[in-house]
């Protein structure tokens, strides 16, 4: 399989940062997401973390877009706290990213090695939830 490379965004990736540095304080909130809608603006968020288990920023960041009618996501990027830079999706979070935009580009890599590659290329031979649905009759 053949990556293919894609422009990095940097703008997005000092959103996240700028929000990780600024609102991820404490034991509670340790990464920050951004994401790029379709129309071109910027949406930010936040992890909620619990002992129980809590969304990562990339699920956040999902609802807060839609909370402003951003429904079409192109670009999404997660950057931990602490000036860890950026920090590529859990499995979990892949999942659920290549469900709801089976299009989105992702931004992973460190320093200089930072690039944008297609959610699927994350999660290769990946089940497509969408596919295994019975039709509704």
């Amino acid at each position: 399989m053949t990556t293919q490379i894609h422009p990095v965004d940097h703008e997005l990736i000092e959103a996240a940062a700028h929000v990780a540095r600024t609102r991820c304080q404490g034991d509670n909130h340790t990464m920050a997401a951004a994401a790029r809608a379709r129309d071109g603006r910027i949406v930010t968020a936040v992890n909620a973390y619990h002992f129980t288990g809590g969304p990562c920023a990339e699920m956040v960041v999902i609802g807060e877009a839609a909370a402003q009618g951003a429904y079409e996501l192109d670009t999404i990027v997660a950057v931990g706290d602490r000036d860890r830079g950026v920090v590529p999706p859990c499995g979990r979070c892949r999942q659920v990213l290549l469900d709801y935009f089976p299009a989105l580009k992702v931004i992973v890599g460190e320093d200089e090695r930072i690039r944008t590659v297609l959610i699927t290329d994350l999660l290769p031979e990946s089940y497509i939830w969408a596919d295994h649905q019975l039709d509704a009759e």
